[in-house]
């Protein structure tokens, strides 16, 4: 899989009341649930995802609560990656079952924000095409792979029933 764009980066515990507010959780429509993304961390978030479809941050990106409105804003906000050096691992899951690429690096702070980048998974590295760096990455399972490529888990288990 192959996913191109400029980044919008963020720093380390990137929480989930940050990423999907709180006060927003009666909301069941993703599609406007997407209009909430990001808003209490950066109010230009929407605009800037219309030019940059990757995130990247440090560690501990979803932190906080396990409400995977966190993921799905992101997803229909129009992310197609997150980049992080760690996730919260219940976060890791829903974005994975949203469709949602999520992918640890180590080396993240090599990425700066505006920077435009591609992602190969299958290769297992991350190319900094603004600075000509690659950046090594473990490959994703086949099974997450499918997941994501499918559009979610829901969609990965009708196509297999």
């Amino acid at each position: 899989m192959l996913i191109r764009s400029k980044v919008i980066k963020y720093g380390d515990d990137i929480n989930t009341d940050v990423i999907f507010p709180g006060r927003y959780l009666e909301i069941v429509d993703a599609e406007e649930m997407a209009k909430h993304a990001m808003e209490d961390l950066d109010e230009n978030f929407l605009e800037k995802v219309k030019q940059a479809r990757i995130i990247v941050a440090g560690k501990n990106f979803g932190c906080g609560s396990s409400r995977e409105q966190a993921a799905t804003c992101l997803k229909y906000a129009g992310v197609e990656a997150i980049i992080a050096k760690s996730f919260a691992r219940i976060f890791f899951r829903n974005a994975i079952n949203q469709g949602l690429l999520a992918i640890e690096c180590k080396d993240a702070d090599k990425i700066d924000d505006g920077d435009e980048i591609e992602i190969d998974t299958e290769k297992g590295e991350i190319r900094n095409l603004s600075k000509g760096v690659t950046l090594k990455i473990k490959p994703l399972p086949s099974f997450l792979s499918e997941i994501i490529k499918s559009g979610g888990l829901i969609e990965y288990m009708k196509r297999r029933a």
